[in-house]
């Protein structure tokens, strides 16, 4: 993905460590009950795009899905079936409502570590926001992809012993996202970024609610339009941290917090490159 330069946000008195777990934590809204969850590079992802004319719904697809690559994930060829759906409207929450109302289950599946809660599931459809999403997740056994929750109608899973107390055999992945645009609200944007902004909410589980008003993210887009051009090094290193973390703890807020330790290990060491370059250019 392109790389984009933006001002700095500095949140006031906050040390770039805190800074980095306060971002993690406010943005990141996983399956209640379970730690974030991931698209798994074994099933990989296809994107869909409706509603938009042919050439704008193949850029915007080939866009997502450069960031997927970006992320070590494979993508699927043309005519795949979409994992990722990306649906352009003039009334975001009639669409979002309607679809929810036709396939409850496929929004809200009945196992656990599934979605967020029945409350989110509402605002998702009442939201007057220009973008809405919702991920479908699943808990899955590892090393084999398996489910490792109980399905509606099926047996209990097998659940392999090598755990520990701390470490834990299960690990989430995502199955669905779907992402609704309002166009009329997206008017002011330029394509690249709403198409920067949709890869963000389709790779990682954000909380539509997070204050990030403080930090420089492409989320901040729809308040700021001039804030990035693109997705930011904060938002590539979020989301590189998110799939590169070690998420085996059985905590599910030290899973967030693996994220948010090799997150500062990226800020704080390109922060250090940064310093020596000044050092190097104050020297000549």
């Amino acid at each position: 993905m392109p790389e984009t330069t933006v001002e700095d946000i500095v949140v006031l008195g906050m040390p770039l460590r805190e800074q980095v777990e306060t971002f993690v934590d406010d943005v990141t809204a996983p399956a209640t009950g379970w730690g974030p969850a991931r698209w798994d590079e074994r099933s990989g992802i296809c994107v869909g795009v409706v509603n938009l004319r042919p050439d704008a719904a193949q850029a915007m697809a080939d866009l997502v899905s450069e960031v997927a690559l970006d992320l070590g994930l494979t993508v699927g060829e043309p005519g795949c079936s979409p994992n990722i759906l990306v649906i352009a409207t003039d009334d975001a929450p009639a669409l979002a409502t309607a679809l929810v109302q036709q396939s409850p289950n496929a929004f809200r599946p009945r196992y656990s570590g599934a979605a967020r809660r029945p409350s989110a599931l509402r605002a998702f459809q009442s939201s007057d926001s220009p973008v809405r999403w919702w991920h479908v997740s699943m808990p899955i056994i590892r090393e084999t992809g398996q489910p490792a929750v109980r399905l509606p109608g099926g047996d209990a899973p097998w659940i392999p012993s090598w755990g520990s107390r701390l470490t834990s055999p299960i690990t989430s992945k995502l199955l669905r996202a779907y992402v609704i645009i309002d166009i009329d609200q997206a008017e002011g944007l330029s394509f690249s970024q709403l198409a920067d902004y949709v890869a963000m909410v389709a790779f990682a589980q954000i909380d539509p609610d997070a204050d990030v008003s403080g930090f420089p993210t492409i989320l901040n887009v729809f308040d700021n339009p001039t804030i990035a051009f693109g997705m930011t090094d904060w938002d590539e290193a979020y989301l590189g941290s998110l799939y590169g973390a070690e998420m085996n703890q059985r905590n599910p807020n030290a899973q967030s917090g693996a994220v948010a330790a090799l997150m500062f290990r990226d800020r704080q060491r390109v922060a250090g490159d940064d310093e020596v370059e000044l050092e190097d250019a104050d020297a000549e």
